[in-house]
């Protein structure tokens, strides 16, 4: 029986290149994502590139807490208890906070922070009966930089880098490991249409390399967190 990871917004970008990857090494993988369309689009073609692993999924919005639980739901219905969690689900919607519109502080806390904290909440009693798995979040380099156009996005990337710090402490009983990913700018759906050339963005498949690569380490350590940039530096 293989494995088994969960990896939230799975069709596109740095969950993509996750699913991807973790398929490659032999897992089957759980995925969500809001459009059943991609989601069925990335099942055929993974099912093809990797007939030894099973993609499996479910269309869930996670910033509504009635879909997380649908989704948890979901995943215990699988013989196993997952290996590995990657909190990839989120938002970006540009602004500050004097001026963002109202309800944006809501709508990003729902999808980037809230989605992660329940999903992790659900999936933690296996892992922790088990003394298995590995929990990546996808945090951000505005979890430790704050950018002026960020408003809310930088409010909730600061918060869920938090949680996976204070994750971390409460785990190491069970030897279940915590890593926050904190990449900077990659090249995804979001900077579709973009100026800037593409040399000055990350490749989601490196983000996706370095989590496999924390991963595969020995259950004897840890790699607490990850920052990553493109090479040339920040976007201004």
């Amino acid at each position: 029986m293989n494995p088994l990871a969960v990896v939230t917004g799975g069709t596109k970008g740095i969950g993509r290149a996750a699913i991807e990857k973790f398929l490659a090494q032999g897992f089957d993988v759980i995925t969500c994502a809001r459009n059943e369309s991609d989601l069925l689009e990335l099942q055929q073609t993974f099912s093809e590139s990797f007939p030894q692993s099973k993609l499996t999924y479910l269309t869930a919005d996670l910033s509504v807490r009635a879909d997380v639980n649908a989704f948890i739901a979901f995943i215990h219905q699988h013989t196993t208890p997952p290996q590995v969690l990657i909190n990839n689900t989120g938002v970006f919607i540009p602004g500050q906070v004097h001026n963002e519109t109202e309800g944006t502080l809501e709508k990003t806390m729902e999808t980037n922070l809230y989605s992660a904290y329940h999903l992790t909440r659900g999936l933690l009693p296996g892992m922790m009966e088990l003394k298995k798995g590995h929990i990546f979040t996808i945090c951000s380099t505005a979890s430790i930089i704050a950018y002026p156009n960020g408003g809310s996005y930088c409010i909730s990337k600061f918060a869920l880098y938090g949680m996976t710090k204070v994750l971390r402490e409460e785990m190491k009983p069970y030897n279940v490991r915590v890593t926050a990913i904190l990449p900077g700018a990659t090249y995804t759906d979001s900077w579709k249409g973009t100026d800037l050339p593409e040399e000055r963005f990350m490749d989601s498949r490196d983000v996706a390399e370095s989590i496999w690569s924390v991963y595969a380490l020995s259950s004897r350590a840890v790699v607490e967190e990850i920052l990553i940039r493109p090479q040339l530096g920040d976007l201004d």
